[in-house]
């Protein structure tokens, strides 16, 4: 039905475009079509300015709400992600006294006791806290994120209220199911205002993934850190998204593009333990003077999202089904993941990609800016459906699914979507997730050495391709493939 949908809703657009190209007399505002759509969108405009002056005047868990709405751009009507999205420029901050309280209160000391210098005005303000750069006795630069004094109190009567809200809307409107949201915040919000869990998450990835020497996590100060007070060394850099920074210290975007979809690759498909708050205020880099590298620099480690195994193997089998576009088992792992029959428009989702270019193969064509714009302007077309599937998929999917759209938007920032070199660093983890499990069920030797070589084998052609790859757009490669063409007519 929903694959129905989705080819009829294509073929509407594409006749009304062909037919109004043809006519260039004809007034669009004739069309039905077109004056439902822009009702539609003024309704969605009217409703994200509102939830955004509410999230603006109750601050604290829901600003936190407002910006991961935001930050869905192929999952919700662009004029809700577009409105929302200024919360993250227009979080609270808390006063020098309201600082100077929470420190006393948990650290048991003036500011002027444990710094040399503290900067009044904060590097950052998020919903729930805020981050100064400061300079401790030593004479060590440190960053202290601070959590605002009054969130801890409120943020549970925050979301009684979301909760009680939501239910007037369902009753309302019954076919917008909205509840995942208040599950998803009942669930985060407590592990996100302990920083103590924070750090933990901090060193737990930075170890996890010591074997990227691109990737850079600050070291946490336990001795001066509690729940409310987190004390880290201090990192700067440009943000992921800045290419004209990047481009003026000679930083290589498409290494860092694909660093970026290493580091979430390895963390999704073979961890299964995923930072899922990638947006560029909390991803930096920075070249190394010394070494002239450039590293990745991950920031606010209290948000992540835990994959149990039997998740982990059902969403890396349907990647590599998407990847080789093998639609029988994309249809069966959308299921098995809780699509049921919207299992195409689940598709779309996951790939920010028209249901045509994933019946194709997402690989095969870079996204065009004219599919991007379909599938934004999809969004507010299905969004019932969308809603529905947000409230049957795992709750482990609602996290990916932000922060696949935050990595999307790097992406769209630095000009390297959908690029060849993501999925294969995608097939590469999953093809080592999935043999690493399949050797972890076996109990024949045989069986594992067996499962080994096939994993050899599917890395070994996923290498080839890449350098054939990397052959067909290089000029080495243009001489190869010229001289093997010479070669072949002068044998004639």
């Amino acid at each position: 039905m929903a694959r129905r949908a989705l080819k009829v809703a294509s073929l509407a657009a594409a006749a009304s475009g062909i037919y109004l190209y043809g006519n260039k007399f004809l007034d669009p505002n004739d069309f039905g079509v077109v004056r439902v759509g822009r009702a539609i969108a003024t309704v969605h405009l009217r409703s994200a300015e509102r939830l955004r002056e509410l999230c603006c005047a109750n601050r604290g868990t829901f600003i936190k709400v407002g910006q991961h709405l935001g930050a869905l751009d192929y999952l919700l009507p662009e004029e809700y992600t577009r409105t929302l999205k200024v919360l993250h420029s227009q979080a609270p901050q808390s006063t020098r006294q309201e600082i100077e309280q929470v420190i006393r209160e948990d650290l048991g000391k003036e500011i002027k006791e444990l710094f040399v210098s503290f900067e009044d005005t904060p590097l950052g303000a998020a919903s729930l806290a805020q981050v100064h750069k400061a300079v401790l006795q030593d004479g060590t630069t440190v960053a202290v994120k601070i959590q605002h004094p009054k969130v801890q109190a409120q943020s549970s009567k925050d979301i009684l209220l979301m909760e009680v809200l939501l239910l007037v809307v369902k009753q309302i409107f019954p076919d917008f199911e909205f509840m995942w949201l208040v599950e998803e915040a009942k669930k985060n919000l407590p592990l996100e205002l302990d920083f103590l869990n924070e750090g933990r998450n901090a060193e737990k990835v930075a170890h996890m993934l010591k074997n990227f020497d691109f990737l850079k996590v600050p070291r946490i100060y336990w001795e001066l850190s509690t729940r409310r007070v987190l004390l880290m060394e201090f990192m700067e850099g440009g943000q992921v998204n800045d290419r004209a920074y990047m481009e003026r210290n000679g930083i290589n975007v498409n290494e860092i593009s694909r660093n970026l979809g290493k580091l979430y690759s390895e963390m999704i498909f073979v961890n299964g333990f995923v930072h899922c708050d990638p947006h560029p205020g909390n991803v930096l880099v920075k070249k190394c003077p010394a070494s002239g590298k450039a590293h990745i620099i991950l920031l606010d480690h209290g948000l992540y999202q835990v994959l149990s195994e039997s998740f982990r193997m059902d969403y890396c089998r349907l990647w590599q089904a998407l990847i080789k576009a093998d639609m029988k088992r994309v249809q069966k792992y959308s299921r098995r993941l809780g699509a049921g029959d919207l299992y195409p428009l689940f598709a779309c989702m996951l790939t920010a990609r028209s249901w045509e270019s994933v019946n194709r193969g997402i690989d095969r064509s870079p996204v065009s800016a004219s599919e991007d714009v379909e599938i934004r302007s999809n969004a507010a077309a299905y969004l019932p459906q969308i809603t529905q599937l947000l409230n049957n998929v795992p709750r482990q999917m609602l996290l990916l699914l932000k922060t696949n759209d935050l990595l999307r938007g790097i992406e769209s920032a630095l000009h390297t979507r959908a690029s060849a070199s993501s999925f294969l660093n995608m097939s590469r983890c999953c093809v080592r997730a999935v043999s690493m499990y399949q050797r972890s069920k076996s109990h024949s030797l045989y069986r594992r050495a067996q499962i080994s070589l096939t994993e050899a084998l599917s890395l070994w052609q996923i290498n080839l391709y890449e350098l054939f790859l990397w052959l067909k757009g290089s000029q080495l490669g243009n001489w190869v493939i010229a001289l093997l063409s010479w070669m072949h007519h002068s044998t004639y």
